[in-house]
């Protein structure tokens, strides 16, 4: 019986795991990361022989167990023939069988078959092995191959360290070229991000008002929205939230701002209830004195809800005998 060779593979990993756990404490412990343990040196022998001999049993034992499966048997041997036969069928349920290899030279095919037909088998059947074809390493084609998976690596490799790592991530949407409110801009002259409406610029579907700028309108402005009570309601909210902290909450002209704004004049007087309602409505739109306008921030509608809710206040703080009269039966007027 020819000697084996498995032995050679056992020493020669067990010398690999002695060379390579010295090299690997004496790196670690003696260069890399030096320790002063009680005067000790940094190559301490005597302390790393139990590494070393785990880790060559560990190298010696699993090289061992793996060249013994993987060369000398040929596991896991998928290319067999014997895997597509009938034969690996049967003897993998219930059966068993005997094969003989032609590869002894005293091999005799025809003296074999009446060997085994003298048996009363159930069934023999010859088995080939597949014709294995041998490809020359210098083969064009496969140099071609060779080149082009070089090339093919070796380029992307470059891109994608000197190129793929230096691009900006996908932050498009957090990064975006706009002007966020209140911050600067270095595009326009002027530093300012946020810009004013061009001069003359008109929403669409928008009339603006025309009398912008003007102490008193040109033409009379009727109002056309009758005092119906919803339309009063409106105009209540709106001069509770916008005109009543300056005028009152019923236009008396005490501030509620208690003396931090000068207070207005009353809504009562003969003056203010002589003005049209095109032009309380005026002021309402174009301000008037330090009154600023509030045409940004209450609707043309709006506007004149509260000129509705006004005429009541100064009615309700003017009223003659016919409206007590009224009030007295019990009748709205």
């Amino acid at each position: 019986m020819k000697p084996s060779k498995l032995g050679f593979i056992t020493l020669v990993f067990g010398l690999a795991g002695i060379g390579i756990a010295l090299l690997i404490m004496w790196w670690t412990l003696s260069v890399d990361y030096p320790l002063v343990i009680g005067g000790k040196p940094f190559f301490a022998l005597p302390a790393f022989i139990p590494v070393t001999f785990e880790v060559t049993v560990l190298m010696a034992t699993v090289s061992t167990v793996v060249s013994m499966f993987a060369i000398f048997f040929g596991l896991p041997d998928n290319s067999h023939p014997l895997h597509d036969t009938d034969y690996m069928k049967k003897v993998s349920c219930d059966h068993f069988g005997i094969i003989i290899e032609t590869d002894d030279p005293n091999y005799n095919e025809a003296e074999v078959t009446d060997l085994l037909n003298s048996l009363e088998p159930v069934s023999t059947s010859l088995i080939y092995y597949p014709e294995r074809q041998k490809y020359p390493i210098l083969q064009p084609r496969f140099l071609m191959f060779l080149a082009s998976t070089a090339i093919i690596v070796s380029i992307g490799t470059y891109l994608m360290l000197n190129k793929l790592m230096y691009i900006e991530p996908f932050n498009w949407m957090m990064e975006q070229d706009k002007i966020v409110a209140q911050n600067s801009s270095e595009f326009f002259d002027d530093g300012r991000g946020m810009r004013l409406p061009v001069i003359g610029t008109v929403a669409r579907g928008f009339l603006p008002y025309p009398y912008m700028g003007e102490a008193n309108p040109e033409e009379v402005l009727s109002n056309p929205y009758l005092p119906a009570k919803e339309n009063i309601e409106l105009g209540q909210r709106k001069f509770l939230t916008y005109c009543s902290p300056c005028h009152g909450n019923f236009g008396d002209g005490d501030s509620r701002l208690n003396g931090q704004f000068p207070n207005p004049p009353t809504l009562h007087s003969n003056r203010a209830r002589d003005f049209s309602d095109g032009l309380i409505y005026h002021i309402m739109t174009n301000g008037q004195n330090i009154m600023p306008s509030y045409a940004s921030q209450i609707t043309r509608e709006e506007r004149w809800a509260i000129v509705n809710y006004i005429r009541v206040l100064q009615r309700a703080k003017n009223a003659n005998d016919s409206d007590l009269e009224l009030i007295n039966n019990g009748d709205s007027f």
